[in-house]
């Protein structure tokens, strides 16, 4: 197993170049050599935005640009935002925390509801399923974005009017309460509910499906024959085996999470990654948008990593040497 995760993040290293090369070329080609807000700044002189892009290297052929910037992330250097000159790993590691505890909990609603939702749908067709393919349909349908606007009408302006307990329209803490625990989940709700809403509906009719077939394999009617119990039957038996499938789109989702986020925080004014990545596009920080690129990277690899060693976990089948 440690010779077979070994190869593969070898293998990834090439994947990672590429990925950075690409968004690298792709942000100088967007940009090209104009440095964000130094033309246009009254206050200096021409010689002094040439003196700003020769200390920041943005004179040099793009090959050496690029080279030093790859350079330095051997060593763990991301380098510098091209904006505040501030570190661009120390302001990933400063967000990281709040996008983990919002895709965390998203990840953790729509694992926990889509395998009942799921295994519902596969053994009650055609009286629960209908709702929950209406709802899966709606789930697949409503933008993000959008979600995540009427949830802040509702429970937040509406029922602020109406005196009723009211949820925090944007923010991860409140400036009064100090960011208790109480105060942290209030602000997580709408956030996380949204995020989690679009997969939910996804993953419940991919493990429905995966339910369905796993119920007519021979094996599940020989456990029925032999008098196990029907939720034996549903829950060690077919539901283990119809996970498998789930189990790498879950993977392949960490890192789309993490971009998906991306619109949810800006709705909800969460300070997570995500947000972070739009703010610095915006800006053209070179730096910033590659750092953050690699590190999506990195979860993608990670994602495809992890799925491939639970599926070996819950299949004794599949061994990987």
């Amino acid at each position: 197993m440690g010779r077979y995760v070994a190869r593969r993040l070898l293998a990834s290293i090439p994947a990672l170049l590429g990925v950075t090369l690409i968004t690298f070329l792709l942000m100088h080609a967007t940009a090209g050599s104009f440095l964000p807000g130094l033309e246009l700044n009254p206050n200096l002189r021409p010689e002094d935005v040439a003196r700003i892009r020769q200390n920041l290297g943005l004179d040099d052929p793009l090959p050496v640009q690029y080279w030093r910037w790859v350079s330095g992330l051997v060593r763990g250097d991301f380098g510098n935002s091209i904006i505040n000159g501030r570190p661009v790993l120390g302001a990933i590691l400063e967000r990281l925390p709040n996008t983990l505890l919002l895709t965390g909990t998203a990840l953790l609603l729509g694992v926990g509801l889509s395998l009942p939702f799921g295994i519902v749908g596969a053994v009650r067709r055609g009286t629960t399923d209908n709702v929950l393919t209406f709802l899966s349909v709606l789930g697949v349908s409503v933008p993000g974005f959008w979600l995540g606007l009427l949830f802040i009408l509702v429970f937040s302006i509406i029922f602020n009017r109406l005196g009723w307990p009211w949820l925090p329209s944007g923010g991860a803490v409140s400036a009064v309460s100090g960011g208790g625990v109480i105060d942290r989940l209030t602000h997580l709700v709408m956030p996380a509910v949204t995020l989690a809403f679009i997969d939910l509906a996804i993953w419940s009719r991919f493990t429905r499906s995966a339910m369905l077939e796993a119920l007519t394999q021979d094996y599940v009617r020989t456990a029925r024959a032999k008098g196990l119990r029907e939720s034996r039957v549903l829950y060690v038996h077919a539901l283990r085996n119809a996970v498998l499938p789930l189990v790498t789109l879950i993977g392949l989702e960490l890192p789309a999470l993490v971009g998906g986020g991306a619109i949810v925080e800006v709705v909800f004014s969460w300070p997570g990654i995500g947000r972070l990545a739009l703010e610095t596009a915006l800006q053209y920080d070179f730096t910033m948008v590659l750092g953050l690129t690699t590190f999506t990277g990195m979860l993608v690899i990670a994602g495809n990593l992890l799925a491939d060693l639970l599926y070996a976990l819950l299949d004794p089948r599949i061994r990987y040497k």
